[in-house]
Formats: structure tokens, C-alpha cells, sequence
């Protein structure tokens, strides 16, 4: 009855902050393409774009378009040399667009995080921003938000010259978030070889820093005799490391990843000071509660899912070891203790990561353990050092030195990242598209082996696993796929698609497909392409059909590209589906399965229900 009240209370007050959450937001998001436009507004950050940079601006005034109306934040593509940075007042001539829908079902909610970040519009720039004369925004907040990035932007630019020039971009992300610097090679490299978790400000960086200051100030306030004597100087030393994760919170953007690490180690100095163990799951689960409270959204995140199931993986493996390890004082023996624990860790936090990066990202890096062991120990044995040096020196004057030795330890960790992708492409292998449900069920067994005790952890998690592996492999996958992009992709393989150019849409093509091979475009009437999973597959070009389409055999699937009202037969079981390409533009990307001897299709869909979409229909 007590487990049944805690769930309740806990599913109540869940639901009520997302509510509250959701009440709260203000965004006013662009219902159509605009532009070309002139905007004006003050440039808050600089974000990496595959070509440019990106920059997210706050607008003081869209031409032709109502201030009161006007979103709260947009973002820009920028490709031609940028001249302006964070904190600047600009002018940028530029096409703008609602935030994309999600390309397939049960995919990435690009519009949901947007609309919860005040990102109302999306676009590019033609040609140049330039900088205007305005200066800064009313309120105090909005000039201290602009200050501070501009001071980040500032840090970043410092950091990238005095690292050098291989690892500058790499070490100006580790320190200040900002990844403009850093060449799109380099973090291809990082996502492929499994160490991408390295580029967002997260538990990792605000542990490096919380951990530095607590070692430097516990030990150096250690020497002072009278004072180690007569007061707890782990607790003065707890106190400077919240100051210093706070002041670096605040220096790094505060974005939500960082925020969530930060409520963590809030909680995990907040627990030396009050005399509790800091590494426990009952600090895990008040951080979780935190977070889920303060940014209830970030819950569908994939940031918050992988860190707290590694996270609690972890401190359950602590947990088990310090009752069964016995620490050996000789140094030979603390070595081979340190080497199987980032041997254990390592292998722990890639598996219970493995299941959310194969459902948000459709991939997982064949060598990524490999890769975590290689460069786990240059951190923690080399840029780690050199960062505390860096914080040492800087008070001199002297910092440089300390960025010099941390960037040239990065050059090795990005050559582990480039020779981990390279080789790992030759054992990359296509995995099925995951269900939500699949990914539950992973979830679940991840939570049987934090929270049971004993052998019931291993049986509990070993066969959850296996049942979602089961559920996974029974589950039917799309056979094809009508993309918003315009774009048709039939399946080829595991997970591979062939794309068809199809008809012409400004829309960006679904994750994980642009780099599919490519059939010649469908110049005919009509084409017929047959599936590996036998669904016939007919496009057709007529615009105008002077009959109504007779009824097509029921693994048949016909696309169109304009179908006036009143010409197409009903979807029913006794015939093929049809879809026209105006269903696209309402319900967004369609897939294609086969379920049986019929044919499903699965909408990407918009809900009325939800402030960030427009309109329902989910399945047809």
C-alpha cells in the first residue's frame, strides 16, 4: 500500500509541475515561412552548424511582423564570414520558418524542446549580419545575460588561440560550451567513436571543476594547522566548490544539461556538508526530483535519460564494491584497483547508455568502450592536471601555460576519437528503427539492476533485457518512408534506406537518411518499386487524374503528388493505401509497414492538445 501511495504521489507530482511548467512558457513561434526579412536583435549565443555557425538572436523587430507577436528567440544559419559576436546588436537580411516538425514517428520532437527553449523560428541568413547601434536591451536581466555571453563568447576565443591550433576548438568547448570553434571533423569523430558525451556541459565538466577546487582548497586549508584543528575543512571546501560550479553554470550558458548537472552535484556536495554519504542513490534520487521538478520537460531528453541510467549504474556498482573490495594500501594494488575500475565503469556506463543512443540517434559506436577506455585515463591523468594548473596559474597571470599542456592532452584524445571512428567502420552494422516501448521496457530492466539487491539484480535485469530484445525483434519495421523533405525512401537493409527524389518540399530530410544511396528521380506517369518486405510501392505523377483510382491489391501503396479532392478511393482493408502529398503537409512524414497481409501507415502527426502543434491524426 506504502509502494502504491509513493507512485501515486510521485505520478501526481509530476504531471502538475509539467503542467505548471507548461503554463509558464510564453513562446509565440512563426505559423509560416517569412521572408525575406530584415532582422534586428542582439546575438546570445553562437552555436556549430555543419556549414557556418548558427546564431541565436533575440529580436527587437522582424519587418512586418508585430513586436508583441514575435518570437521570443529565433535561430540563424549564418555561412559567410561572421563579424559579429554574442552580446552585439545586428541587422541580418533572412528567410525564417516555424521550428521543423519531428520527421518520423515517435522520432525527435524538434518543435517540443523549441517551443520550451523560446526558440520561435528557425532560417538562414542571406549574405551577412552587420552589426547595428542599439545598445542594450530594458532590464536588468536581459543586460546581464547579454554580458555574460559576451564574456563567454570571450573566454571561448581565449582558450581556442592558447591551446593551439589543433585542439583549440576542442578545449574552448570543454570550457566554455561554446563549439564554434571547433572543426565539424573533430565532432563527427567524437559522436562516431562514442566519446560525444565529452562535448556537452554536463556531470563530467562540473565534476572536473567541483572536484578540482574541493581537492585544492581541502588540501591546502589541511595545512593550516589551528584551522584544520578546530573546524571541518571539507565542509569549507564543499562550500567553495558550489560557489565554483555555480559561478561555472552560469559562465558556460546554463543550458539544461548543465543545469541537470548542476542540481547533481549540488546534491552531492550538499550531502558532505550535512554529514551523508555524497555517492548514494538516495542523492541520485533527490537530484532526479529536482530536475524533474524545476525543468519537467527535459524528462523526454535524451541528456537526462543516459545520464541518470549511467549515473545510477554506476553507484550501484560502488555500492556492491565497497562491501566486497578491500583497498590495499601498496601502490601496485591501488594502480590495479584504479585500472578495473575505469575498466568495469566504462564498460557499465556504455552499455546502460547504449539503449536511449540507438532510439534518439539510430546508431550506437561499435568501438565505443574501446574508445572511453583509451581516453578516460588522458583525462583523468592528464587534461584533468592541467585544467587544475590552468586554475592555479590564472591568478598569476600566467593561465596560458596550463591551456598549452590541457590542449596538446586533447590532440591525443582526438586522435584516439579519429582512429576509433575510422576503424570502427568496419564493424558498424545497421540496427532496427526502436520503438518507444522497446526503449521502456530497456528502461526498466536498467532500473531492476540499480534498485534490486543480490542475485534478484542480475535474474531481474537479464530478463527484461531479454524480453525487450525479443519485443524489439517481433516489432514490424517501416518498409518505406514519404519524408516532409519530399523525398521517398525505400528500405534496403537492416536500417538502410534508398532515397527517390520525389517532390519538391523546403524541408530538411529525416535523421539517420542523408546519407542513403539514390534512385533515379521517377520522371514517368508512374513507377513501381517492390520492397524487401513485398509492399508494392507505386508513384504517381499525375496531377490531375481524369477518373477516379481504381482499388489496388492490398499490399499496394500509392503516393501522390497532387490528387484532387474526390478522386481516390477510401482507405479500406480490401484495398491498397493511398496517400496524397497534402496529407504530408497536414500530418507531416509517413511510414509504411506491413503488418500481415495489409499495409500500415504511421504518421508522424500533430496534436491539438499539445501549444507546440496544430492538428491530430496520428494513424491512418
Amino acid at each position: 500500500m506504502r509502494i502504491t501511495f509513493i507512485i501515486a504521489l510521485g505520478l501526481v507530482l509530476g504531471g502538475g509541475a509539467g503542467k505548471l511548467r507548461t503554463s509558464q512558457i510564453s513562446s509565440v513561434p512563426i505559423e509560416s515561412k517569412l521572408g525575406p526579412v530584415m532582422v534586428e536583435g542582439w546575438v546570445s549565443a553562437v552555436e556549430p552548424a555543419r556549414r557556418g555557425v548558427r546564431l541565436r538572436i533575440r529580436p527587437h523587430a522582424i519587418a512586418g511582423r508585430d513586436p508583441n507577436s514575435s518570437p521570443r528567440e529565433i535561430r540563424l544559419t549564418h555561412i559567410s564570414e561572421l563579424q559579429v559576436s554574442s552580446g552585439r546588436f545586428v541587422r541580418c537580411w533572412s528567410v525564417l520558418r516555424p521550428p521543423p516538425e519531428r520527421a518520423l514517428p515517435g522520432g525527435y520532437d524538434f518543435r517540443r524542446q523549441a517551443w520550451f527553449d523560446g526558440l520561435g523560428a528557425v532560417g538562414y541568413v542571406q549574405g551577412r549580419c552587420r552589426g547595428g547601434v542599439l545598445g542594450a536591451p530594458e532590464g536588468a536581466l536581459g543586460r546581464l545575460d547579454l554580458f555574460i555571453a559576451a564574456m563567454r563568447r570571450s573566454l571561448a576565443s581565449f582558450v581556442q588561440s592558447a591551446s593551439g591550433e589543433r585542439a583549440g576548438g576542442f578545449a574552448a568547448a570543454l570550457i566554455s560550451g561554446d563549439r564554434s570553434y571547433m572543426p565539424q571533423s573533430d565532432q563527427d569523430a567524437l559522436r562516431a567513436s562514442g566519446l560525444a558525451h565529452l562535448l556537452a556541459i554536463s556531470g563530467l565538466h562540473l565534476g572536473i571543476v567541483g572536484g578540482l577546487v574541493y581537492f585544492i582548497f581541502r588540501r591546502g586549508l589541511g595545512l593550516i594547522e589551528p584551522l584544520s584543528l578546530r573546524i571541518p575543512v571539507q565542509k569549507l571546501a564543499a562550500i567553495a566548490s558550489l560557489i565554483a560550479i555555480a559561478f561555472y553554470l552560469v559562465l558556460s550558458g546554463a543550458s539544461v544539461s548543465t543545469q541537470r548537472a548542476f542540481i547533481m552535484s549540488t546534491v552531492f556536495f550538499g550531502a558532505i556538508l550535512i554529514d551523508r554519504p555524497a555517492l548514494s542513490l538516495r542523492s541520485l534520487s533527490i537530484a532526479m526530483i529536482a530536475v524533474i521538478l524545476l525543468r519537467p520537460e527535459s524528462v523526454l531528453s535524451p541528456g537526462f535519460q543516459m545520464s541518470f541510467a549511467a549515473t545510477g549504474i554506476l553507484i550501484a556498482i560502488y555500492e556492491n564494491w565497497s562491501r566486497r573490495v578491500t583497498y590495499k594500501k601498496a601502490a601496485l594494488g591501488r594502480v590495479w584497483l584504479g585500472v578495473k575500475s575505469l575498466f568495469v565503469t566504462s564498460i557499465a556506463a556504455s552499455l546502460a547508455t547504449a539503449p536511449f543512443a540507438i532510439f534518439h540517434f539510430d546508431r550506437v559506436a561499435p568501438l565505443g568502450i574501446a574508445a572511453n577506455l583509451a581516453a578516460m585515463p588522458v583525462i583523468s591523468l592528464a587534461a584533468v592536471p592541467a585544467a587544475g594548473l590552468t586554475i592555479l596559474l590564472a591568478p598569476l597571470g600566467l593561465s596560458e601555460i596550463g591551456l598549452y599542456l590541457f590542449g596538446k592532452s586533447l590532440e591525443l584524445v582526438l586522435t584516439i576519437a579519429h582512429f576509433s571512428a575510422n576503424a570502427g567502420e568496419a564493424y558498424r552494422f545497421d540496427l532496427p528503427v526502436m520503438p518507444s516501448a522497446v526503449l521502456s521496457i530497456f528502461a526498466g530492466g536498467i532500473f531492476a539492476i540499480i534498485f534490486f539487491r543480490s542475485w534478484l539484480r542480475l535474474a531481474m535485469g537479464a530478463l527484461i533485457f531479454t524480453s525487450a530484445f525479443v519485443t524489439w525483434t517481433l516489432f514490424p519495421a517501416p518498409t518505406a518512408h514519404w519524408a516532409s523533405s519530399g523525398d521517398v525512401y525505400i528500405k534496403q537493409g537492416v536500417d538502410r534506406f534508398d532515397r527517390i527524389p520525389f517532390q519538391e518540399a523546403d524541408a530538411l530530410p529525416p535523421f539517420g537518411f542523408e546519407a542513403s544511396g539514390d534512385y533515379p528521380p521517377c520522371d514517368q506517369d508512374k513507377c513501381d518499386y517492390q520492397t524487401v518486405d513485398g509492399i508494392r510501392l507505386i508513384l504517381d505523377n499525375r496531377l490531375e487524374p481524369s477518373a477516379p483510382i481504381a482499388c489496388d491489391p492490398p499490399l499496394t501503396v500509392r503516393l501522390f503528388r497532387e490528387a484532387p479532392p474526390g478522386t481516390l478511393p477510401v482507405n479500406n482493408d480490401d484495398c491498397g493505401k493511398h496517400i496524397a502529398w497534402r496529407d504530408i503537409e497536414t500530418y507531416g512524414g509517413v511510414s509504411i509497414l506491413r503488418v500481415g497481409d495489409r499495409t500500415k501507415l504511421i504518421f508522424a502527426g500533430r496534436c491539438s492538445d499539445r501549444p507546440w502543434r496544430s492538428c491530430v491524426k496520428d494513424q491512418l
